[in-house]
């Protein structure tokens, strides 16, 4: 069955693997690039997506994304695949209906808490990657408190209409078991109501084992 690795869920010291081995962008560039990446979270209050997630194996399993700032995002899985990703703002919380089971992480313990938190200091923790396309904007964000928390590197494509000039295009995960695994997005829309009941789930555990 296809695991979800993607949100960097289980914290694990990172893995060093030759993607993460892409020169930085020259250091004159880094603080414009981080100030537009920085106007771009800060101007999207909603956004929808369809997604394909693939691990390192190839595996791939399909699903739609909602976010709403700060803080609040869902991954729904295509039919058939019965596990739930979701944040309310305060928690990430992994449900895998199979075996009704659910687990909970702060949102500061995860990679995504970069895409969540748009009022972060991106220039802590955060560097531009030169991918050799200008057409591209990467960024590699890692807390250096605490590398166990994974690393993310984030891809946008620079677009005049997007938010900000950039459009979210996926991001990649990288643990310590050397996982490799990749949100792609596609069908990207900003700007239309998400009510908060989206960022909810339905609890598939038996009532006495939640006490």
């Amino acid at each position: 069955m296809h695991r979800l690795t993607a949100l960097a869920l289980a914290a694990a010291p990172l893995a060093l693997t030759a993607s993460a081995l892409i020169a930085p962008a020259p250091a004159e560039a880094q603080q414009d690039v981080l100030a537009q990446v920085q106007r771009h979270l800060q101007s999207v209050n909603t956004m929808r997506a369809d997604f394909i997630e693939t691990n390192r194996a190839g595996q791939s399993v399909r699903g739609e994304m909602f976010l709403k700032r700060p803080g609040k995002i869902r991954f729904s899985y295509e039919e058939g695949v019965n596990m739930l990703v979701v944040s309310d703002g305060r928690a990430l919380t992994f449900v895998d209906y199979d075996v009704r089971q659910v687990q909970r992480w702060p949102i500061g313990d995860s990679p995504l808490s970069v895409l969540l938190n748009p009022d972060r200091d991106l220039s802590r923790f955060a560097r531009v990657i030169d991918s050799g396309r200008n057409s591209e904007v990467r960024v590699r964000a890692r807390d250096p408190e605490h590398p166990e928390y994974g690393t993310i590197t984030i891809t946008f494509l620079r677009n005049p209409s997007a938010p900000g000039g950039l459009m979210l295009q996926g991001w990649t995960v990288l643990d310590s078991q050397n996982n490799l695994t990749t949100i792609n997005l596609a069908n990207q829309r900003f700007g239309m109501e998400i009510a908060d009941r989206t960022f909810r789930y339905r609890d598939p555990r038996p009532r006495n084992r939640r006490r």
